[in-house]
Formats: structure tokens, sequence, C-alpha cells
């Protein structure tokens, strides 16, 4: 009771160490430009009376301290509205006003995203940049700027033309425009360096910006990087976190390729690029290494041959592709009863991504220690073809030839009809003029505006459905349906499979649900999940599409799954390969 009794500023024994930590701070901010000259004069006279003892002489020390980094904070500010920078006036002023509201990295994000360069890297790289503005953003306006309280600098020595028409109106610390574009450049640069070679000097150029137009202090600038900075390695840890899910499904045995000795990797041009084959030249430097010629002859008959080279060495087959490219190799190694090794390519790549691939080296650790695990291949063929199916595989691949007859269709992804067919046809033949995801954004809306449902008979009930939709394994999303999930057991023997009812508003009513993260809640879609589905009465001309591919639909189909499942290549956590485990 007595140390509460008194009270003492500066000397009192009872004075909390957390009240002494926030005058510090706020002394060192300089609030105003008269606070840490008024704070550096009560500092000093509190460091000369002798009785105050220990707590009088450290209050100096901050006092000291204080005053230096505001002279210097304020010197550095001074030199920068008092030099001339030439043709600053016209640039830097309006690229500070385009970065408001983030304006400026929403634009460049979408420009990343529908130009295609840098492939899925840079697309990623595009989506986290906008989840660490995201992130950096509620940091420092919702922490940062409430708890230092500090002033903007006075404008005095900041030429007229170089100042904002508008001035903010918050606090000066930290700056959320340095944060922004620091945590926008370091997330794009960390996914893509080539796109962050473009990004950075503009970054850069923003927070300079501030200080440059007088609404913020160097150290302001500064604080506002690093938090920004911060963030993006941050969003980073947590995705890729997300990404490496241990494998529920079964581990199974499969040949260790060190450097991909015995590996025969087909690449398909239209996905790969000069710097994707060098990445898989520096993993894989012994893997056999083949570029599809379209014209030299069809990617599947390429891929067959690759497969049975494989299986007669003893080695396995990989590929890098988009999801049309990996179904393709699927069909071959399962065929041939080889392994297949899947690398991160293409305009999609689902199958890679939950597998936990994000690049070159990451299967190149799972090919050399021999880490795989079962994937299911699940088909749809009219029923009377599966018997038939069975028989020629049998009878080896040359009776099968001698038959005649189609073998079925296989996907490791999706397979649809409806509206999703429609899309791919639409995106496809827009992707060569305008990039893959502008013709996408533009085959999505035609289809909200073209398409028509269809009638068709589902296990034996009449539907009328915009789409039917059927995963390979069970899809998990926070919204329920299949948009943007992720499969964490690929071997569940499952078929996940989604129904978009036809109905008045159908189609508005689901997007709308898809974006407010409710499609589990639409009452236009239904989910539930089986091992065989069986369709009938589909309408003429009726597409279907599995993996990116498209073809018209049969009559009847019946879907399901091949009791043999593929074996693939894919790293495990150190705590399930038997690796040593890190201390700590």
């Amino acid at each position: 009771m007595e140390t509460h009794r008194h009270r003492g500023p500066r000397s009192g024994p009872g004075r909390s160490l957390a009240g002494g930590l926030g005058r510090s701070l706020a002394d060192s901010l300089g609030r105003g430009h008269g606070r840490a000259v008024s704070a550096g004069m009560g500092a000093s006279r509190g460091a000369g009376v002798g009785a105050a003892g220990a707590g009088g002489s450290a209050e100096g020390v901050r006092a000291s301290l204080s005053r230096t980094f505001s002279a210097w904070d304020r010197s550095l500010f001074r030199s920068v509205a008092q030099r001339h920078w030439p043709r600053g006036e016209r640039v830097l002023p309006r690229l500070s006003r385009t970065a408001d509201h983030s304006k400026l990295w929403l634009g460049t994000a979408a420009a990343i995203a529908l130009s295609g360069v840098g492939g899925p890297g840079a697309r990623r790289g595009a989506l986290r940049g906008l989840a660490s503005v995201a992130v950096t953003s509620a940091v420092v306006n919702t922490v940062g700027k409430g708890a230092f309280g500090r002033s903007r600098p006075l404008l005095d020595e900041v030429p007229v033309i170089r100042r904002l028409k508008r001035l903010p109106t918050s606090t000066s610390f930290p700056s959320g425009h340095a944060a922004s574009a620091a945590a926008f450049a370091t997330a794009v640069t960390l996914e893509s360096p080539g796109w962050g070679a473009a990004v950075l000097p503009v970054a850069a150029s923003v927070a300079f910006s501030r200080v440059y137009t007088g609404v913020h202090y160097p150290s302001d600038v500064l604080a506002g990087a690093a938090i920004g900075t911060a963030a993006a390695f941050g969003v980073r840890a947590v995705l890729d976190l997300r990404r490496q899910v241990p494998p529920a499904q079964p581990l199974v045995e499969a040949p260790s390729l060190p450097a991909g000795r015995g590996l025969s990797v087909v690449v398909n041009p239209g996905s790969g690029s000069a710097a994707s084959a060098r990445e898989i030249g520096e993993a894989l430097p012994e893997a056999r290494v083949v570029h599809w010629d379209p014209d030299a002859g069809e990617l599947p008959d390429l891929l067959a041959e690759e497969a049975r080279r494989a299986a007669e060495e003893g080695g396995a087959l990989g590929v890098f592709g988009g999801d049309g490219t990996v179904s393709a190799a699927a069909r071959a190694a399962l065929a041939h009863q080889v392994p297949l090794a899947v690398l991160p390519g293409g305009t999609l790549n689902h199958l890679a991504l939950d597998l936990g691939i994000g690049s070159c080296a990451d299967l190149a650790d799972a090919v050399g220690s021999g880490h795989a695990i079962a994937v299911d291949l699940a088909r749809f063929a009219p029923p009377h073809r599966f018997a038939q199916t069975a028989v020629r595989h049998d009878a080896g691949a040359r009776g099968a030839e001698s038959t005649g007859t189609p073998e079925p269709g296989y996907f490791v992804n999706t397979f649809s009809l409806g509206a999703y067919g429609d899309l791919v046809e639409v995106r496809d033949r827009w992707r060569h003029r305008v990039g893959p995801w502008a013709a996408g954004l533009a085959a999505a809306v035609h289809v909200l505006r073209h398409s028509r449902p269809f009638e068709v008979r589902v296990n034996g009930r009449p539907r009328s459905l915009w789409l039917l939709f059927v995963g390979n394994c069970s899809y998990h999303t926070v919204g329920g349906g299949p948009g943007g999930a992720r499969r964490f057991n690929l071997a569940d023997g499952m078929l996940d499979i989604h129904l978009v009812r036809a109905g008045r508003w159908a189609r508005t009513r689901l997007v709308a649900s898809a974006l407010a993260g409710v499609l589990h809640r639409s009452p236009v879609h239904a989910a539930a999940r089986g091992r065989r589905l069986h369709l009938a009465g589909i309408p003429d001309g009726t597409l279907c599409s599995y993996d990116g591919e498209t073809a018209p639909a049969a009559p009847s189909l019946l879907i399901d799954k091949p009791a043999t499942s593929l074996t693939v290549y894919r790293p495990l956590p150190a705590w399930l390969s038997g690796s040593s485990l890190p201390d700590g």
C-alpha cells in the first residue's frame, strides 16, 4: 500500500514499467515538433537532481537517445525536402496518390495474373501479395497508428509543387503506404523473382514518395516497410504450412532415383518455358527430359513410349504440364505399371498442389528417396464397356488395340457435365489471343449469359441441372464447394459429387453464395460422396469436361474407380520419412 501512495513520476519505486516504456516510445517518435524538445528539457532537469538516483539517470539516457533519434529523423526529412529531385515533381506525387487504398497493387496483381507471364509462381505471388497487403493494412491501421499518436510533419520546408492535394488525416507512424508496398513487393519476389525485379523499384518509389511529399518522416517509412516485409514472410509461412499436408493415403514402395537417374520427363512446351527447363535440369540433372513436338506426333503416344522405356529400365515416368497433360501421363503410367512423378507446371496443376509439390526441388527429394503414395484414378464410360475393358487389359495392349473398342475416359482431378464444359471450350478458343486468365474471365461471362440447363437421370432420379461436378476423392474447403478446394487423401476410394440445380435465378444465387463463402448453404447446390455414379438420358451434344479436356458425352455414363491405384512420388514430412528431426 505504501507503494501506491508514493507515485513519483521519475523516482518513485511504484512507477510502472509499461508507463515508462510508453513515454519513451512517444518521445522517440516525436509527437509534434515541440514534444521531443520539451521531453528532453524535462529529462535534463530530472537528470540534474542528485536525489533522483538511478531512476533519473536512466530517464536521462532515454531522453538523450530520444533527442538524437529525433534530430536524425528531422534532419533527413529536411534534407529530402530541400534537395532538388529531377522530374520528381511530376512522377512521385502522382505515384503516391495511385497507391491510395492499395489501388496500385490491386491493378498490378491483376496485370500479373492476366498476362500469363511467369506461370503459376507469378500468379501465386500476385495472390499472396494481395493477402500480405490485407494483413499489413489491418496491423498498421488497427495497432500501429492507434498505439503511436505521432503528428504529421509540418510542410513549411516542402515545396508547394510536391504537396498532395488531399493531406492524410491519420497519425504519422507507421507509414501505411510503405507497409503495403513492401508487403506486396516482398510476396511477389518470394514466388517470382522476375516479377519481383519489376515490382521492387515501384514499391521503393512509393515508399520514398511519402517522405518526398512531406506526409511522413523517414522513420515512419522504414517502420512501415519492416512491418510489410514481415507480413509477407508470415503469410508465406502460413500458406506453405497448409500446403504441406501429411499424406493420409497409403505409403507404397517406389524405386529411388538419385538425381533423377532412370526418370523420363515429358515436357509440354505449351506449359513449360526456358526457365522451367533449366529448373528441371538443376533439380534432376540425370533425368531424361523430352520436349513434346506437336508436329511429330500425339502427346499420348509420346507418353506411352516413355512409360514403356521407364518400365524396361525400372524407372519412372515424369510429366511437366497442366491438368490435361498430367491426366494423359497418369493413364500411360497406369497402363505400363510405372510410378508417376508430377512436376509443378502448366496453367493449372491441381495434382501437384495436392501432393505438396511446389517446386522441382520438392519432387527431386521425393524421387531421390523413393517416397511415394497410392493415388486413385477415376474413370467414366458407358456401363457396358467396363467389362470389355477388363478383358482387354487382361489380354494386353496388343489385344486391346485389336478389339477396336475405345478405352474409357480417366481423370485424376475432376469430371463435369454442363456449363463447365462450355466454359472450357470458350476459354481454350481465346487463351492464345488474350492469355489464359483473361480468356477464363471472358468464358465465365459468356457461360453465365448463354448457358442453358440440361435434363439427366442421376442414379435413376430425373434432374434438371446447370452443372454436375464429380471430384476424384473428397475435396475440402471452407465454402463446401469444389472451387479452390484441396484433397488431403488421394486414395479414399470416393467420388465427390456436386449438383447445381436449375431454377429461377439459379446461376446468380450460386455465384453470390460462392463469393460469400457459403456455397454449401445455397439452395441450388447439393453435394454427396459415393463410390459409383450412374448418369442416363444425357442429351445429344452435351459436353463433358475432364481435367481440362472436353468431349461429347455418351447418352449414358458410369463413373467409378478401377481397383488398381497409381504410384505417385510425393515429399514426406521428416517425422514420416524417417529423416532426422531438427532440434527444438
